[in-house]
């Protein structure tokens, strides 16, 4: 019976991609795919088909003799997989939330008007290194959110921009791969103890840079990065007279990067850092004056009730189902192996470890997975099947593969999934225009970590 889960995942999965030709918003499918796939794991676990497993690797089976723990079991785990995903939406609803009211107060016209060249191929290469860099310092999600607002400030031209934003994501992932608080699963492995901090910028810094140079060389030759931009000054002159547009920018973006420092400092999960930040921008917001005779009237334009009005709430509940409907994936006793029953994520990890005897080939395979389900409950299947010591090759290479495996897809990735929510980027253009482009930085990068 467990084929079935796996089809229903399939299947919602396969309506995400076809989110233009049957003409329902993805975040639609992403939705029903979770709920439906929970009512059937629920209703066939009361039944006796379905075994599943906790946080803990604990089996549970439902017993009819104690029906009331065995379902308190289930909703143990529910609310896991809940709590996973809530700390990246609660993330990504602060970092959103001041990014918009950096926005307001008109801030990243200041960037905007830096940016003076009307090279297309330079503009690439400008925005490639700044996510590639910026998503080290803070992570890769809150990185492209900022990149993607910058480049809605220099390309008015939205067929030409979602090029622009798909490379900023390949740039995201590559930046976010080499350091430990760059990539949720470069932070697990960091807390499991499998690699320090030096070791894994040590070995992963060359091959990351070359996943994010590979496929920025080509698209450099590609004819949409040819010729120039017309870029309005008078119009970054006129956005950088708001009294508050440099203090806002630069309060808003240092109150980002600091989440890292704040996560280093108190051991409490970043959405608790984005909270703070969110609260001390917030707050200097509402009593900043934007204006020479700032009149409270116009208050309401800069408010940050505003700008929490026009953040991206498709994409947090597109989020939502996609993170909770891998979390039945995760949760779905598939099958023993070794004595030992697991999920069905580990259950694949696994097989493809006794299948495949090249332990390296093994993990590019997880990495390009990774650009299908989640890449954290992936990674954490491959902290179980390894038992290598801290700092050895395998963990470094799960962190570069997991990390620009993502990738591949533009739904593979926390950064990809922003970028799609915020630009409405289809799935099949994506993967017609941009993945071949990934997938050459991504084994380019795996060579050059296997080479050195």
């Amino acid at each position: 019976m467990e084929p079935i889960i796996v089809v229903l995942f399939v299947l919602g999965y396969l309506a995400i991609t076809l989110e233009h030709p049957l003409r329902l918003d993805k975040t639609v499918p992403a939705l029903l795919m979770a709920v439906i796939m929970w009512t059937v794991l629920s209703l066939g676990y009361r039944e006796g088909w379905f075994s599943v497993i906790n946080a803990h690797g604990e089996v549970l089976h439902f017993s009819p003799d104690a029906a009331e723990a065995s379902m308190e079991g289930l909703s143990g785990i529910i609310l896991h997989h809940l709590g996973k995903a809530a700390e990246i939406l609660i993330f990504l609803i602060g970092a959103m939330t001041i990014v918009e009211i950096i926005d307001l107060h008109q801030g990243f016209g200041i960037l905007k008007g830096a940016v003076r060249t009307q090279s297309k191929r330079k503009l690439l290469w400008i925005t490639g290194v700044g996510s590639f860099i910026l998503s080290s310092a803070i992570d890769n999600l809150t990185a492209t959110i900022i990149l993607v607002t910058l480049l809605r400030k220099l390309i008015s031209n939205r067929e030409e921009r979602i090029w622009y934003v798909s490379l900023v994501v390949i740039a995201a992932n590559a930046g976010g791969a080499w350091s430990p608080i760059g990539d949720v699963t470069t932070t697990m492995l960091w807390i499991a103890n499998k690699v320090t901090a030096s070791h894994l910028v040590l070995h992963t810094i060359i091959p990351s840079i070359v996943c994010f140079v590979v496929p920025y060389t080509i698209a450099s030759f590609l004819p949409i990065f040819r010729g120039n931009l017309s870029v309005d000054n008078e119009t970054d002159m006129e956005e950088e007279r708001l009294l508050s547009s440099r203090t806002m920018l630069w309060l808003g973006l240092g109150a980002i990067v600091s989440v890292p420092l704040f996560k280093t400092l108190t051991h409490l999960p970043p959405y608790m850092g984005i909270m703070l930040a969110l609260a001390i921008v917030w707050a200097v917001s509402e009593s900043i004056h934007p204006e020479k005779d700032f009149k409270q009237a116009r208050r309401y334009l800069y408010s940050s009730n505003r700008a929490l009005s026009k953040i991206e709430m498709s994409s947090i509940l597109f989020f939502w189902g996609i993170l909770m409907a891998v979390g039945v994936l995760e949760s779905l006793v598939y099958g023993t192996l070794n004595g030992e029953q697991m999920g069905s994520l580990r259950y694949m990890a696994e097989s493809l470890q006794s299948v495949i005897p090249s332990e390296n080939a093994v993990v590019m395979l997880l990495g390009m997975l990774s650009s299908v389900v989640d890449n954290v409950p992936l990674v954490a299947a491959a902290i179980g099947m390894y038992t290598d010591p801290r700092d050895a090759a395998v963990w470094q290479f799960i962190a570069l593969s997991a990390g620009t495996g993502g990738s591949l897809l533009i739904i593979g990735s926390a950064a990809g999934v922003a970028a799609m929510g915020m630009e409405k980027i289809d799935f099949l253009w994506y993967l017609k225009r941009i993945s071949l482009l990934a997938l050459a930085g991504f084994l380019s990068g795996a060579a050059v970590f296997l080479v050195l």
